[in-house]
């Protein structure tokens, strides 16, 4: 296959996250992988004028997005807004209603404006709010994954998560989603591909069943 006529697929992480938890993903040589960054959002910023600007760095039309968690939501927006071959999500969720019930009732009450950011300098206390709180032992295996910590990020991030107004699922979206996912429990996902047992860092707990779906399933 040429050049020409390989597929780009774009990777997005999730919040706080680099592009280094995509590192144990290995696709075929019919695809070319890109990493996208996040990008420091501006002030009362919306969601979709941030995925606007964030779109300027996908240079391929027909491209595949893979996004997990947080970076699901914003690859299903990029999608909104470009010509996208496909859309698949990990760890992620499809609409509102997935969201979990503290993020709801945080969304109703508007609790997560108090959330004490000065524990971004308290590596365990992020790594306990992003991964979930059983992977704090691992804190040194984690470190190098969670390396955007801008306090301005933060809370545009949990603000727009909380709040994101998507109600119904958009059409074709792939949703691979471990059963052990404390972050977004499986209680509250439909239609989804499920990796038994996989938590919310299965992209790179579960790496191998990942590459090995993508190398029968991705197209």
């Amino acid at each position: 296959m040429t050049l020409k006529n390989k597929t780009h697929v774009y990777f997005m992480p999730g919040m706080c996250a680099n592009s280094l938890i995509f590192e144990r993903i290995k696709l075929n040589k019919n695809f070319i992988p890109h990493y996208l960054s996040w990008i420091p959002p501006l002030k009362n910023e919306s969601l979709s004028k941030y995925v606007v600007r964030l779109s300027e760095t996908i240079k391929h039309k027909d491209a595949i997005l893979i996004g997990v968690s947080f970076g699901g939501v914003i690859v299903q927006e990029l999608s909104k807004i470009l010509k996208i071959k496909k859309v698949i999500i990990i760890s992620s969720v499809k609409s509102n209603k997935e969201l979990s019930n503290s993020m709801k009732f945080a969304k109703k009450t508007k609790s997560y404006k108090l959330l004490p950011l000065t524990w971004l300098n308290d590596f365990e206390s992020l790594l306990a709010f992003v991964l979930g709180p059983k992977i704090k032992r691992k804190v040194n295996l984690y470190r190098k994954y969670l390396s955007v910590r801008d306090e301005n990020y933060l809370k545009w991030a949990i603000k727009e998560m909380v709040n994101w107004n998507q109600t119904t699922p958009l059409n074709n979206v792939i949703h691979i989603h471990g059963t052990y996912d404390s972050m977004f429990p499986v209680l509250n996902i439909k239609n989804y591909i499920p990796v038994e047992r996989g938590d919310h860092t299965m992209i790179l707990k579960r790496a191998d069943w990942l590459n090995d779906y993508f190398h029968k399933n991705l197209n």
